[in-house]
């Protein structure tokens, strides 16, 4: 029986040197972090305080839509994280 050919790889070659490399051009995100943990913070403090007010404050005409507008802070939180790089 014949022996099957090898197939040779061609060598590497790398690319050429006198290309210059792409900068990528990020932007100042330090805001992010604060604004993120401060609407967290906000949300958790207003569910915590109508709780150990016993829905006396922070709005007491509202009633229980202040669970909701805590969930909503920490809701806005969570979009203004996917801002972090």
């Amino acid at each position: 029986m014949p022996k099957s050919r090898i197939r040779k790889k061609a060598d590497f070659t790398p690319p050429p040197a006198n290309r210059q490399a792409a900068t990528i051009k990020l932007t100042n995100r330090n805001w992010v972090a604060p604004v993120m943990l401060g609407l967290f913070l906000v949300g958790l403090a207003w569910i915590v305080l109508f709780y150990v007010t016993e829905g006396d404050l922070p709005i007491k005409s509202i009633g229980d839509w202040n669970i909701v507008v805590g969930f909503g802070f920490i809701a806005a939180g969570f979009g203004v994280s996917t801002q972090w790089k």
